[in-house]
């Protein structure tokens, strides 16, 4: 099994997808419990619904499932949101809150180091070495870190989320014009809701790798489900609704394409 793959583009932007595996070794696997074996907390579908929408864009996707670990946590434990419900690097419970390993079968320190080494670190070198090669040719490169959720979950938020969810910790994560070109898109997309550095900011792989003084721009798309798919099992896959969708994420990476192509985001140039 591979711990990840990579579709390697020649553009300017990488599309990471830390969440869409639903791989889970046996010896993990047997000690999940019904909760965790469900693997709820997917982000279904989440290459398919970026398959094609722009030539050129290189993929770095994980095939390991979250509950494995999380490669979009920090790998030293630190917590994303301080003082909000959430998950960490090897979760112990799903998105509502419920254990979703066996009695007393939860990971020691020494099993998350490894799983950290054997799983973590290999997807985050290749999207590293894939940013490295992308701004080597264009002095620039965009991260557009892809994520999808359940619209309910009382655990991590109130009421229901919007559809579009765009983070740029605060704007800290890529030069303004990146976050106008999507938080725009997202705003004017009739019949979907969307909201800008609202529940979710930017996960670890957004704030670690965003550096636009340095020419490395990162910005996250949390979509909620009900945009695409069903939201209850088998999750599955809704072509009318990815259909409605899909657009929408297509003008966002086109816009970005253009700007990196442009000169507008050289290091130099950036504003944050």
């Amino acid at each position: 099994m591979k711990v990840f793959s990579v579709h390697r583009g020649d553009g300017p932007i990488v599309l990471g997808q830390p969440h869409g595996g639903t791989h889970v070794p046996d010896d993990i696997a047997a000690r999940l419990n019904d909760v965790g074996r469900g693997l709820a907390d997917t982000d279904w579908h989440i290459n398919r619904l970026y398959d094609g929408l722009l030539d050129d864009v290189t993929v770095v996707q994980s095939h390991v499932h979250r509950y494995v670990i999380d490669a979009n946590r920090d790998p030293a434990g630190g917590s994303l949101y301080h003082g909000q419900n959430t998950t960490t690097l090897v979760p112990l419970t799903d998105f509502d809150g419920q254990p979703i390993w066996k009695v007393g079968q939860e990971p020691s320190d020494d099993e998350v180091e490894d799983r950290r080494q054997t799983f973590h670190a290999p997807y985050h070198a290749a999207l590293r070495d894939e940013l490295d090669r992308v701004q080597s040719k264009y002095g620039v490169a965009i991260l557009f870190d892809c994520h999808s959720i359940r619209s309910l979950i009382p655990f991590l938020f109130d009421g229901e989320l919007p559809v579009f969810n765009t983070g740029t910790n605060g704007g800290q994560t890529c030069d303004p014009a990146i976050e106008q070109a999507v938080h725009d898109t997202a705003s004017r997309a009739d019949g979907f809701t969307s909201v800008l550095n609202g529940r979710f900011r930017g996960g670890w792989t957004t704030r670690h790798y965003g550096r636009p003084t340095e020419g490395v721009h990162a910005i996250q798309m949390e979509i909620a489900q009900r945009a695409y798919m069903d939201e209850s099992p088998p999750w599955g896959w809704r072509a009318d609704r990815a259909a409605q969708l899909r657009p929408h994420l297509k003008t966002m990476l086109t816009r970005l394409n253009d700007l990196a192509l442009s000169g507008a985001l050289t290091a130099q140039g950036a504003q944050k």
